[in-house]
């Protein structure tokens, strides 16, 4: 028997079930004045940034807001695009790809951690939408409590003020997933096979994290040291991981990624391919930091030849591996397609 709702009633639209993909954040543009705004909002974090406010606010408002956005405003330059930044244009591409891919009454929505659109602006969206259940997947293969955490956290945060709260998953770190490591081998050959050079050695450079966070009990290096190692598997080659984006003067995961870039040609490697399986989109992170900053110092230090090879991205492949894995999460809530 159906009831019929009175006149007044509030509209309840028809039950869906929500995709919320996050990745870190980006300015709105490449200017100093939007690059000091997604700083501070970034750098603000007590999950990123674990000094007491007391101590780094006055550090970060009187010198790091001061100095940095300039600098980091000349890097974004280099890597924007006509469709704005490649982080969240890669990021928006990535929903779109996966629209109708995880089942009748699925929304696929995005958004950053930092920056815009904003978390709780898109998990409310998702609830007026309908989406009585939702799952938010933190794009991050590894987990990090600086990168998967605070995303989670700040969703809590809004379904905090929610009155009617949707029933709500989180997606799990993906670093040994294998469908992650065939996923990032395929995408290695493929990038390998296009090149005019063979490489004397591969490395895999994951984002950099203070020392001290490994021996507070956070899992990320040795996520990281094993996503390594099972691509090395599963190329059947060598694989060196390594550690970029270091930042002030604490001694962060070694090896260095720059460091070794400057080191490897005085010991006879002077032919490199570097990918970055830690990001699931390209970034200011991988496209100036290591395809143009990375190839130089290497070039610089006597190297021959020098390689990026690209995220895995909005790629079929890259679509594929994430539809499967995200699929497995919403196992009991939906139907597979």
């Amino acid at each position: 028997m159906t009831k019929t709702l009175s006149a007044d009633h509030p509209a309840i639209p028809e039950r869906k079930v929500g995709v919320l993909l996050i990745n870190l954040g980006t300015p709105d543009d490449s200017t100093p004045k939007a690059v000091r705004t997604y700083l501070a909002e970034f750098l603000s974090d007590r999950r990123v940034i674990e000094i007491p406010p007391l101590v780094w606010q006055p550090i970060l408002r009187g010198f790091v807001l001061t100095t940095r956005p300039k600098k980091s405003a000349h890097a974004y330059q280099q890597v924007w695009t006509k469709e704005g930044s490649p982080l969240a244009a890669i990021t928006r591409a990535q929903a779109e790809a996966l629209k109708d891919a995880l089942g009748p009454g699925v929304i696929v929505d995005w958004a950053m951690r930092y920056g815009r659109p904003a978390i709780g602006d898109r998990l409310q969206a998702l609830k007026d939408a309908g989406c009585e259940r939702i799952l938010l997947a933190p794009l991050y293969p590894q987990y990090c409590a600086a990168t998967t955490a605070t995303a989670n956290d700040h969703a809590f945060r809004t379904l905090m003020t929610m009155r009617w709260q949707p029933a709500v998953r989180t997606l799990p770190a993906y670093h040994d997933d294998p469908r992650y490591i065939v996923a990032l081998k395929e995408a290695v050959e493929a990038q390998l096979a296009d090149l005019d050079f063979a490489p004397d050695a591969l490395i895999a450079s994951f984002h950099g994290m203070p020392e001290r966070t490994l021996h507070l009990g956070d899992p990320y290096h040795c996520h990281c040291q094993k996503t390594g190692r099972l691509l090395s598997e599963a190329l059947g080659r060598e694989v060196m991981v390594t550690f970029q984006s270091r930042f002030g003067r604490a001694k962060w995961l070694e090896p260095y990624t720059d460091k070794v870039l400057e080191r490897l040609p005085g010991e006879g490697v002077k032919k490199v391919a570097i990918l970055a399986p830690g990001f699931s989109a390209d970034c200011l992170e991988t496209l100036e930091e290591l395809a143009i900053r990375g190839k130089e110092q290497f070039l610089s230090a006597g190297g021959e030849a020098f390689a990026y090879l690209p995220c895995l991205n909005a790629t079929q492949t890259g679509v594929d591996m994430l539809r499967a894995i995200l699929g497995t999460e919403l196992e009991g809530w939906v139907s597979p397609p």
